[in-house]
């Protein structure tokens, strides 16, 4: 058992009425538990910003949405969050289309931020001789890894699969975007997952990795090799980044700081008990 205790720290300047919409607290899943969490959002006055609300995205996600007024603004989450890891078999085989559930087709197609069609030659060159299964994937995120370098500034929250490939250069959301392009390439279902863990280069951030749907289960993978993947403390999963942001701005707010902390301790012991479920800008991961 993996206990994460997180703390999260934004900031902005609101620089004209605008309302504000953040993806960031953890998930409340079957192998993941929520133990303690608070949340603090204040304005320049010190009071919480009215119609403060929490709405459910996605797979599990905890969006949370309100107005906001002229001033500063913070927003303070902390949380501890318990994990049972669960590691892939090594003989997982790839489904074929026809024998796929029906709601695994949306991550065999293209999106905005993984243009797989543009890459479906690179893809068959590089990976179609394989066998398929897990291995082809693992191979996938080595090839990734070896081959793309790691580089905060190279790349922006425009910054699609295709250019990745092209400029050899991204951080983690563009790694794990060129991931889901190229298995989709091949026809293997695949995401994005986002979220919190602590690895050892400084500072820490929200951290992305890709899943790919192999022998009839999600299986994650991290080409950037900064963590182990059953480690992350998973906040978000959409198709691509468009669906996982951690923040989204209507009207006009400056980002003034980010501030996240994740310190990890591994318990041999299983938890006890499980919880139930309970003009625009965006942040993403990376």
């Amino acid at each position: 058992m993996i206990r994460s205790q997180i703390e999260l720290l934004l900031s902005y300047q609101i620089n004209g009425p605008a309302h504000l919409c953040f993806n960031i607290q953890a998930m409340r899943l079957g192998r993941q538990f929520v133990r303690e969490e608070s949340l603090l959002v204040t304005q320049g006055d010190g009071l919480v910003p009215p119609l403060l609300r929490e709405f459910p995205g996605t797979h599990g996600s905890r969006f949370l949405r309100f107005d906001a007024q002229p001033g500063p603004l913070s927003l303070t989450y902390r949380a501890t969050v318990e994990q049972l890891p669960l590691l892939p078999l090594p003989d997982l085989a790839e489904t074929t289309i026809g024998w796929l559930p029906d709601e695994m087709l949306r991550y065999l197609l293209p999106s905005r931020y993984v243009e797989s069609d543009r890459l479906a030659a690179s893809a068959m060159q590089l990976f179609g001789h394989l066998p398929p299964g897990l291995a082809r994937v693992q191979q996938i995120t080595a090839w990734i890894h070896d081959n793309i370098s790691y580089l905060p500034g190279a790349s922006s929250s425009e910054t699609a699969a295709s250019q990745v490939f092209e400029q050899r250069s991204g951080v983690c959301r563009d790694f794990a975007h060129l991931g889901i392009a190229f298995c989709r390439a091949l026809n293997i279902p695949a995401r994005l997952v986002v979220g919190y863990v602590w690895f050892d280069e400084p500072p820490q951030d929200f951290h992305a990795i890709f899943e790919a749907w192999l022998g009839g289960q999600w299986v994650m993978f991290d080409p950037t090799g900064m963590a182990p993947t059953e480690r992350l403390v998973r906040v978000g999963t959409g198709v691509d980044a468009k669906d996982v942001a951690f923040a989204t701005f209507f009207g006009p707010v400056g980002f003034v700081n980010k501030q996240v902390s994740v310190v990890e301790q591994v318990d041999h012991a299983p938890p006890t008990g499980a919880q139930p479920d309970q003009g625009t800008q965006v942040q993403d991961a990376g």
